[in-house]
């Protein structure tokens, strides 16, 4: 047994008999149950350019929503070069287009800022969302949005390509 002070600060000093021991392993097990519990907050960079064709941004906006359900925040750079950087109003409506696309999902922290010839904004996950490996809407689709219906006929005539190769 030991005498340890608990309280130096107090009037007059809290002194408490235990066995030291014992109370400092069982401080390490809180710390470090703490920090087993703590999240850890991951900020994933999605870089585009002001210039990018509709498909590439459909390829890199699936990427976003993937990062946003795995609850990673998300900061979307674009980048200008040369004369792109007279038009920097591109670049803000591509950032805003991809902030409504991903409105169900995540809300703007930070607004779009210009920096040098990048314009950045960041994207984080709404507290409430679903949770990776639930399925919601899109649980069927798998969340990629191909704009296909999937009962339709050209669903169907698409089908047999994705996979294994067919002979015929």
């Amino acid at each position: 047994m030991d005498l340890v002070e608990v309280a130096a600060n107090a009037r007059p000093p809290v002194c408490r008999i235990m066995d030291y021991g014992k109370f400092k392993y069982q401080q390490a097990v809180k710390a470090k149950e703490a920090r087993r519990r703590q999240s850890h907050i991951v900020i994933k960079e999605m870089k585009m350019r002001p210039k990018i064709d509709k498909h590439d941004y459909a390829t890199k906006s699936r990427h976003v929503e993937r990062f946003l359900r795995e609850g990673s925040k998300v900061k979307a750079t674009v980048t200008f070069r040369g004369r792109e950087m007279t038009h920097t109003e591109l670049g803000l409506r591509l950032l805003d287009r991809l902030a409504e696309d991903m409105q169900g999902l995540a809300y703007v922290e930070t607004a779009p800022s210009q920096d040098g010839r990048s314009m950045t904004m960041i994207l984080a996950p709404h507290k409430t969302g679903p949770r990776p490996g639930e399925g919601g809407a899109e649980g069927a689709a798998g969340g990629r949005g191909s704009g296909v219906d999937e009962g339709s006929a050209e669903a169907q005539a698409a089908e047999p390509r994705r996979g294994t190769a067919t002979t015929g």
